[in-house]
């Protein structure tokens, strides 16, 4: 019984960090309807400036300066190499291919500076751990737990309760309807962006702390596990991503736990985990736990 409750406290852990990540492919997908392939990059890039500013500046404020220089180079990316001129709302697959390159020359750039080294952020956590009842749970994951919980209720509030959020919600219903009333599709689009950059680099901090051993230049991709739960949810639905978010999160800790159990599978297998949750769903709801239907018009 212990081991479960350790594996649920690693599971929500886990799935409240890929949320955050989910989140940003959603607000990007809603706002251009590019998928960004680009956004693991931005979450490497995050912790980076992270872990190499943090002697100079503390971690709270290596950790400040990171997620608004992750935002703006996030913002400018879309401005200067995918917005070109005004507005193509028909122009997201091209837009989504450009991703990869841009991934690419990030992804290159910033392992050649990291190398072979493993990075630490210097967050005050550590490897320090608590007793939660039966259940011994490190300070990280519980930091993680209740900082993304914070901040993506914050983010839910911007989609609810601001001028952005409505126009960002009226974009995703109809680009060319929102367009015709008023809505700067192109300062929908950046807003996104940065707020996405500034997610992946948060989410980079708890990713990367204990128990993972530190920042290394293969982080980025635990950015694609992230993807399967926003594909889950539903590409246009921030409450999808986070439910499916959770339910990665928890296949991934459970698969782990018991790993001697499920040895048929494969020694692997966890890493494939969250991809075959995503095909059964998927079988099941094609487009996504609170995806709907879209209309076609003939």
């Amino acid at each position: 019984m212990t081991g479960l409750l350790d594996n649920l406290l690693n599971g929500l852990a886990l799935g409240s960090v890929y949320a955050l990540v989910a989140l940003g492919f959603v607000v990007i997908f809603k706002a251009s309807g590019v998928l960004n392939f680009a956004h693991g990059s931005l979450l490497l890039l995050g912790g980076y400036l992270t872990a190499v500013w943090h002697d100079d500046l503390g971690f709270a404020g290596a950790l400040a300066l990171a997620v608004l220089v992750t935002a703006a180079v996030a913002g400018a990316l879309d401005r200067l190499l995918l917005q070109r001129g005004e507005p193509d709302p028909h122009a997201a697959h091209v837009q989504t291919i450009v991703t990869i390159g841009i991934d690419i020359v990030l992804v290159t750039d910033l392992a050649r500076r990291i190398g072979g080294d493993l990075l630490s952020l210097g967050d005050p956590w550590g490897d320090s751990v608590r007793d939660l009842g039966p259940v011994t749970v490190a300070d990280s994951r519980l930091a993680a737990v209740v900082v993304s919980a914070v901040v993506i209720g914050a983010v839910f509030a911007l989609f609810r309760f601001t001028a952005w959020g409505l126009s960002l919600r009226a974009a995703a219903e109809d680009v060319e309807a929102a367009a015709l009333m008023g809505v700067r599709l192109s300062r929908v689009r950046a807003l996104a962006w940065c707020l996405a950059g500034a997610l992946a680099a948060l989410a980079a901090v708890f990713l990367v702390a204990f128990p993972a051993p530190g920042l290394e230049r293969t982080t980025g991709q635990i950015a694609l596990k992230a993807f399967p739960a926003a594909i889950l949810g539903g590409m246009t639905s921030p409450a999808g991503a986070l439910a499916g978010s959770m339910l990665i999160g928890l296949t991934e800790a459970l698969v782990a736990g018991y790993q001697s159990e499920l040895h048929v599978l494969g020694e692997g297998f966890g890493d494939v985990a969250p991809y075959a949750v995503m095909v059964l769903v998927l079988l099941v709801r094609p487009t996504g736990l609170f995806g709907t239907k879209g209309a076609a018009r003939v």
